[in-house]
């Protein structure tokens, strides 16, 4: 599960990169960049989301537990 995460992180940094690439590039048509730009930010909200399910579902199996402080005290 730790390099999951890892990996989703990695992916969603190059995901934001891409688009930080197609914002910046300036010799490219206004809306095939626009799209471009777009669409990795699409890729890196779904990352993120399908990420959040993946935790949450782990722990509702049980595959992963929380550590810290238990709750009540």
């Amino acid at each position: 599960m730790k390099y999951f995460v890892i990996l989703a992180f990695v992916t969603i940094l190059g995901s934001l990169a891409t688009a930080l690439f197609f914002m910046m590039k300036s010799n490219a048509s206004g809306k095939s960049r626009e799209q471009k730009m777009a669409f990795a930010l699409a890729v890196r909200v779904g990352i993120s989301i399908m990420l959040f399910v993946s935790i949450l579902l782990a722990w509702k199996l049980g595959y992963i537990h929380p550590t810290g402080i238990t709750a009540g005290q």
